[in-house]
């Protein structure tokens, strides 16, 4: 084979090696989103349909009492989930990253709850917070008769039952990040703050976190997407009750899509739910390019 045709298929192969995802990225991807902004635009009910109603679903799902809620119980959960991960990751990560021994085991044991799956969680969970059993029969067992822990049951608290269950499983997540993070910091920043006589806590504070910015970003966009498609763990710990008390927009497009046979609507939902992933990736893809080519 002539020199020219073997360079080119040398260039050409990693390129065929990527079209397999580019096709997933361009047909399962962006088809689907294409698809569901289409359907949203429809009057589909069971099956879909072509006859366009513009913006009527829409209006439909911002008048749906029951989407209100679920997107109150959103924002309560999201600026819990996020800060108490964020919070509780870092100082995990703090700890590890003073060459504590066991370091190992410390990493696997802070990372291993979100290798479960979030239904996993949702019934342990549910189990450990039910009214009787788990959390509120051990402490009665230890003399504490009269104490009482139905958060899980009660309308106020329970969306703060998932709170707990998903920040359990979701900051060694954030721990094994920041971890990363730390331990790309040169050394020789806290031997100058030493030298100093500067407080540990005023380093962290003043130096190290900005220079975690891009890990604290990429922390945010993961935790974000996770508040948004907020699902197993409602439905495996409370079903969206008592009553509607913990309904979350996913399990609002889940119920309507197949269990009210509502297609239009439940397609509206889904492009909603897609907005405040989208404000947050593209502006994060659009930095990271940037400092790619500078």
């Amino acid at each position: 084979m002539a020199p020219q045709p073997r360079r080119r298929l040398r260039q050409a192969v990693p390129f065929a090696a990527l079209l397999p995802m580019a096709l997933t990225v361009i047909v399962g991807y962006l088809g689907t989103v294409l698809w569901s902004v289409k359907v949203s635009l429809s009057g589909s009910r069971t099956f879909p349909s072509d006859t366009f109603v513009g913006l009527a679903q829409y209006t439909r799902l911002f008048e749906n009492e029951r989407w209100l809620l679920s997107l109150n119980n959103l924002a309560l959960y999201g600026v819990l989930f996020i800060g108490a991960c964020l919070v509780i990751g870092f100082l995990l990560a703090v700890f590890i990253d003073q060459n504590v021994s066991g370091e190992g085991v410390l990493r696997t044991v802070f990372l291993y709850p979100y290798a479960m799956s979030f239904v996993a969680t949702g019934l342990v969970w549910q189990w450990m917070l039910t009214p009787g059993i788990g959390i509120e029969q051990s402490v009665r067992a230890l003399g504490f008769s009269d104490f009482r822990f139905d958060w899980i049951v009660d309308e106020d608290m329970v969306i703060y039952t998932v709170v707990i269950a998903t920040v359990w499983q979701a900051s060694g997540l954030v721990m094994a990040l920041m971890l990363a993070g730390l331990r790309g910091i040169d050394e020789e920043i806290w031997k100058a703050a030493r030298l100093d006589g500067i407080p540990a806590w005023r380093v962290y504070v003043s130096i190290v976190l900005p220079m975690l910015a891009p890990t604290i970003a990429t922390v945010l966009l993961l935790l974000t997407t996770a508040v948004v498609k907020l699902f197993d763990a409602v439905v495996a710990m409370t079903q969206g009750g008592p009553g509607t008390a913990s309904e979350v927009p996913a399990k609002f497009v889940m119920d309507h899509l197949f269990g009210r046979a509502n297609l239009g609507l439940a397609s509206a939902g889904a492009v909603m739910l897609l907005v405040p992933v989208l404000a947050l990736a593209v502006p994060y893809l659009y930095a990271r390019s940037r400092k790619g080519r500078a």
